[in-house]
């Protein structure tokens, strides 16, 4: 699959500071003169976002099967690439996106423990060749990320597992990382302009601006 635009990724745990490094990436396009198409996942679209909320919700009476939780995602993931990332990256935009596959594959295959040939299947049949041109790992530790979660609000039902599940899903993102191209690692517990520099870096070394 070819396309003339970017597709940047940022991923993390909670409390990673995402929101925070997307602003910063936003700004560094900006002064490149790119303007980023901006979306999350799961989330999006009108009925990627109504996906989000079934995957996000407590349902007090019926517990969510992992395995249902894993295609929910990609079922957003789809209506999201059919309807925004595709399109723009055809069009020659950037997409600067919050998560994208590589959650799928720590959270539901680290964290949840799926089956990776199960995982491998739907992210053929979702994404094909398609991959980012670049992923922002943020890395943490989860006691560290979690304890920033609790202190923006109410926990949702992910962010409410046991630490055991973000350390599992952590030692996924990592694993990821060290063996597939096309990702950098940000130390996301330093202070906030050592993270904005190493951001910085790792655009600058990806893109060659």
């Amino acid at each position: 699959m070819t396309h003339s635009g970017k597709f940047i990724v940022v991923e993390g745990l909670e409390g990673a500071g995402k929101s925070t490094a997307i602003a910063h990436i936003k700004h560094y396009l900006h002064q490149h003169g790119i303007e980023p198409k901006c979306t999350r996942e799961p989330g999006g679209t009108p009925l990627a976002e109504a996906l989000r909320d079934l995957v996000k919700q407590l349902h007090s009476n019926e517990q969510v099967a992992p395995q249902t939780e894993l295609l929910l995602m990609y079922a957003a993931r789809m209506q999201l690439l059919t309807n925004v990332i595709l399109p723009a990256l055809t069009a020659g935009s950037w997409v600067l996106a919050d998560r994208h596959d590589m959650s799928s594959r720590a959270y539901q295959g680290g964290g949840r423990q799926l089956d990776e040939q199960f995982i491998q299947q739907l992210r053929q049949a979702v994404l094909g060749e398609l991959k980012p041109d670049l992923t922002l790992y943020l890395d943490i530790d989860p006691a560290i990320g979690l304890e920033r979660a609790r202190q923006r609000g109410e926990l949702d039902r992910i962010e409410q597992e046991q630490l055991a599940f973000f350390q599992r899903t952590r030692q996924k993102y990592l694993q990821i990382a060290a063996t597939e191209p096309n990702i950098a690692v940000i130390d996301a517990s330093q202070p906030l302009l050592q993270v904005q520099q190493q951001l910085t870096t790792a655009l600058n070394q990806a893109l060659g601006f």
